[in-house]
């Protein structure tokens, strides 16, 4: 079966990660139409808005999606890209799986923690205003109708994959209202799901609790902000940003990404490792069916990290992007 997917190479390293995984998703033998469209600053030198209608529409059509990193530049006068096109696509669920891949040394062993992060409000939504001068009031926004949904989510998700247990993270002690309403949605959810374990930390302590002992998680639900910040703290904990995929999932699109940013200033270089761009094919192919080839590829990058002679440069290694990417090919095509 051909597949036609919208093919977004990013800005900074997004091009150089996203050709490497072309060439494993062509050695996989995985038939692809791409459509091929940017955003961010490429995209609005060419028509003047950094996320085109034509992006959107091609995205629509297609259904699926992969992205490279896109940069949005801190304090300019526009929204995150990233954002903008998760709320333009409804893509309310942020899954990011974060596990240790073999032959990476770190200092915990058999992590395995699945991240659910609502996707589309919070403080994401971007409401802020002057009140008055050198005062600025920025509104948390948390709804039972996007609360429950995530809730659902990531109940059906451990259900289907037989995870055994939830800690919805939150600051109800603090924000009383917003969180206090996130809660209530997430319990009245797992009344629903007698069997899998349910527990609730407040964040500040979660995050304590992971770098003590991050295998006592299985699946994290979060708020959108406490889900960005502690996805990333939990990429530390397995090797870094450069290994860890995302997805971002709605009812009728899904867009597939790399969890690490643009890093410019390593652009051009060819040195970044292009590991969590590839897992991100992984995780796109196994949601269109192709869970064989999809399987493949992960093996084949566990390979080449268990062998150890083709690690990039965050890892200690000197292979190039270019390198690894033919390592991983080696280990389909043979």
């Amino acid at each position: 079966m051909k597949h036609k997917i919208t093919l977004i190479p990013g800005d900074g390293i997004g091009p150089e990660v996203t050709n490497a995984a072309l060439k494993v998703i062509e050695a996989a033998g995985i038939e692809v139409e791409w459509e091929v469209l940017n955003a961010g600053v490429e995209a609005f030198q060419k028509s003047g808005r950094y996320l085109p209608d034509e992006l959107l529409n091609s995205i629509r059509c297609n259904h699926v999606a992969i992205k490279g990193p896109i940069s949005t530049p801190i304090g300019e006068g526009f929204s995150s890209i990233n954002v903008t096109l998760r709320k333009a696509l409804n893509l309310y669920a942020s899954f990011r799986p974060i596990k240790n891949l073999p032959g990476v040394k770190t200092r915990f062993d058999n992590v395995d923690i699945i991240v659910v992060r609502e996707n589309t409000e919070d403080l994401y939504s971007g409401l802020e205003h002057v009140v008055v001068p050198g005062v600025v009031e920025s509104l948390k926004i948390i709804t039972a109708e996007a609360s429950t949904r995530i809730a659902r989510f990531a109940f059906e998700y451990a259900r289907r994959k037989n995870r055994k247990k939830i800690s919805a993270i939150h600051k109800a002690n603090i924000m009383k209202l917003s969180d206090g309403l996130f809660l209530e949605c997430v319990r009245n959810v797992a009344r629903l799901y007698p069997e899998i374990q349910y527990e609730e930390l407040i964040v500040d302590n979660a995050c304590m609790q992971m770098v003590l002992d991050p295998t006592q998680f299985d699946v994290m639900l979060l708020e959108n902000l406490y889900g960005d910040i502690v996805s990333d703290l939990g990429a530390g904990l397995v090797g870094g940003l450069g290994l860890v995929p995302g997805a971002n999932l709605g009812e009728e699109w899904a867009v597939f990404e790399p969890v690490h940013g643009s890093a410019p200033k390593i652009a051009g270089k060819n040195l970044a490792n292009p590991t969590a761009m590839m897992l991100s094919a992984v995780l796109m192919f196994q949601h269109l069916g192709e869970t064989e080839k999809a399987n493949r590829i992960a093996y084949a990058i566990e390979a080449v990290y268990q062998k150890g002679k083709t690690l990039t440069s965050d890892l200690g290694g000197t292979a190039t992007t270019t390198q690894f990417a033919e390592a991983v090919v080696q280990h389909l095509v043979n």
